[in-house]
């Protein structure tokens, strides 16, 4: 992992006894049992039903484009374990895994997959469209780069509104070279906007190395024109997400404006189903598997002090298992929309 970059953010109190790091040299939050094992949970319920939408795909159930989040999980989990009711989320494409650590329920999530009416969007959305206005989601969006003005634009809203929210605005390394980023990041520094932007760099845009597309690649640099303050964040671990989480949403609350999070993560899967990821090494993939998976380290952790058993951790993945088979049994055997749907929710 690339070292981390000083913020210019206020710095927090620091514990007596020597803090861990994370493997960038960042700070990580310092998790009791109950925090590691909602980790754990909340990133094998990603893992699990991503790996059961990568069935469904391949059986024909699943149409269109289907982007999976696979080796990622740390990143929005540890990201809403540090956010509060009323906080904005908004992603691109590969938006299952912050769906579900935002509260949706997996029957919804996997119903909208397979074009159920019973999934978030009634079946129309499929997966790169899918909104919960409950759980303060707003997408899922296909068009590379959008969802940052629309974050943005949420932002305003609520400093308009006067109210403690913030908009969180996730994106990949490839989107950060779009145009509209640069013209939302200008925004949101003039008007000083409560967002915190997101750059999810998994080294590949589609299927090309961020060393051959970007002249910068150290994203947490990329608002500097802005005065835009960035962090890069080991973003295969929870904790070191978490601590930076705390640590941006306390800027924004705090009227500082915004603030860039870069997460240096890894996906596991090509960009989408139909990649099959030539590009790259199967050691390269398997030396992120075996030296950094974001579960596996938090499993480990978890053995090592006790705070749970093999046991323990095996009931946890056959609840997840079986919570996720639901999803599946659920979304298959759910009709269909109405033709009657093709005229709803549309603007004409």
């Amino acid at each position: 992992m690339a070292p981390r970059k000083t913020a210019t953010v206020s710095s927090r109190k620091t514990a007596a006894k020597p803090a861990a790091k994370a493997s960038n040299g960042g700070p990580v939050a310092d998790f009791d049992r109950n925090e590691e094992l909602k980790a754990y949970r909340e990133m094998l319920l990603i893992r699990r039903f991503e790996e059961k939408a990568g069935q469904l795909y391949g059986m024909g159930f699943i149409g269109g484009f289907c982007h999976l989040y696979i080796g990622q999980e740390a990143v929005v989990v540890g990201m809403q374990m540090a956010q509060k009711d009323g906080d904005q989320v908004i992603t691109a494409y590969r938006d299952h895994g912050h769906m579900l650590a935002t509260g949706m329920e997996a029957r919804g999530v996997m119903a909208e997959l397979t074009g159920r009416r019973s999934g978030y969007s009634h079946g129309k959305g499929g997966s790169m469209h899918m909104f919960s206005k409950e759980k303060h989601f707003y997408g899922g969006h296909g068009i590379v780069g959008a969802q940052v003005s629309l974050g943005t634009g949420l932002a305003f809203a609520n400093r308009y509104r006067g109210n403690d929210n913030v908009s969180i605005a996730y994106f990949g390394d490839g989107a950060a070279n779009q145009g509209q980023v640069y013209e939302s990041f200008n925004m949101a520094a003039l008007w000083k906007l409560p967002i915190v932007y997101i750059v999810e760099n998994n080294r590949y845009a589609m299927g090309t190395s961020t060393a051959r597309a970007t002249a910068q690649s150290n994203y947490s640099l990329r608002g500097s024109g802005f005065g835009i303050p960035g962090i890069q964040v080991d973003g295969m671990d929870v904790r070191a997400v978490k601590a930076a989480a705390d640590e941006a949403l306390e800027h924004c609350r705090s009227g500082k404006g915004p603030i860039i999070l870069e997460m240096l993560t890894y996906r596991y899967r090509g960009h989408s189903m139909s990649d099959p990821a030539k590009y790259r090494s199967k050691d390269e993939v398997q030396k992120m598997r075996s030296e950094h998976d974001p579960i596996e380290q938090v499993k480990a952790r978890l053995v090592e002090k006790g705070w749970a058993s093999e046991d323990d951790l095996k009931a946890i993945d056959k609840d997840v298992r079986d919570i996720v088979a639901d999803s599946a049994d659920f979304a298959q055997a759910d009709p269909e929309p109405d033709a009657s749907e093709l005229y709803t929710d549309i603007l004409l």
